[in-house]
């Protein structure tokens, strides 16, 4: 009977978890559709903001800027977006691997810093003695546009003081609930895609800028870094949420599996039981009448 007491508390301590990663799947859910909203409303601000860049690449030649600067890489960091919960399936390994394998490329007479956002990637490199910069822990739950504006400042401030030579941003893209990728964007020196321009044919059309194009681009790339780590904040958070209903989702049917299974395994244990009491009693009884 021990055997079977013993299944029974287990069946009941694996309820107990399905209903913990059920209710955590309602809540990655509920997360993940006002996340989503936010990065659609962020995309498109963000791709107009390259498209204008594009446009002025196409159309200017001779324009200069201190984050257009390109210069001999020595020094290099990387911004890299985990989380700062774990339960999420592979979404902090996957930018943790891609980050490594990146830095772990270059040769030794590149320095390397890390700008963590997350707990999981800080303690990930810090373990492994790699060189962090800066780390921004416990924000993602409430994050807004402020802690966007806060590393914007602080890797431009570093560029423009020639502490780094490039700067990347390593972050997980939202694709759909079941997909995110990987991303590696060079965040500085700033490349504009000047492709965009020339698809839509900007480089022979006659625009005519007020204030100078000069004066625009000052404003205006400044403000488009800002908004690029924003929307890539958005992404990884949107897809820290997609992995983590994915996973409790998973973890739930594992969960209800493992609850039929067991079921399964008491009652042929408690049928065995029973047979064995009822034998013992019929041999009992024999006994009693030799």
């Amino acid at each position: 009977m021990a055997n079977l007491r013993d299944i029974k508390r287990r069946i009941t301590s694996v309820k107990s978890t399905q209903q913990i990663t059920k209710a955590m799947k309602m809540v990655a859910a509920a997360k993940l559709r006002k996340a989503q909203g936010k990065l659609l409303d962020a995309r498109p601000y963000a791709e107009g903001m390259n498209t204008i860049l594009g446009h002025l690449a196409a159309r200017e030649t001779d324009i200069k800027h201190p984050l257009l600067e390109v210069r001999e890489v020595k020094k290099i960091c990387y911004l890299v977006l985990s989380s700062d919960r774990g339960l999420c399936g592979s979404f902090n390994a996957n930018v943790q691997r891609m980050a490594k394998e990146q830095i772990d490329a270059y040769d030794d007479d590149v320095a390397v810093q890390l700008i963590n956002f997350g707990r999981k990637g800080f303690e990930f490199f810090s373990r492994r003695e790699y060189d962090i910069r800066e780390k921004y822990q416990n924000v993602l739950n409430d994050l807004n546009f402020s802690h966007a504006q806060d590393v914007s400042r602080l890797i431009r401030k570093d560029y423009e003081n020639k502490d780094f030579d490039q700067i990347f941003i390593v972050y997980n893209s939202f694709k759909s609930a079941g997909s995110q990728v990987v991303l590696i964007d060079q965040l500085l020196p700033v490349k504009p895609d000047d492709t965009v321009g020339k698809n839509k044919g900007y480089e022979s059309a006659g625009y005519l800028y007020e204030p100078s194009a000069q004066e625009i681009l000052d404003e205006i790339i400044p403000k488009n870094l800002t908004i690029q780590i924003w929307r890539a904040l958005l992404e990884s958070v949107t897809a820290e949420q997609a992995a983590r209903m994915i996973a409790m989702d998973a973890a739930t049917e594992n969960a209800q599996e493992m609850i039929f299974n067991l079921t399964l395994h008491y009652n042929k244990a408690r049928q065995a039981a029973i047979t064995t009491e009822i034998s013992e009693i019929v041999g009992g009884a024999e006994a009693l009448k030799g």
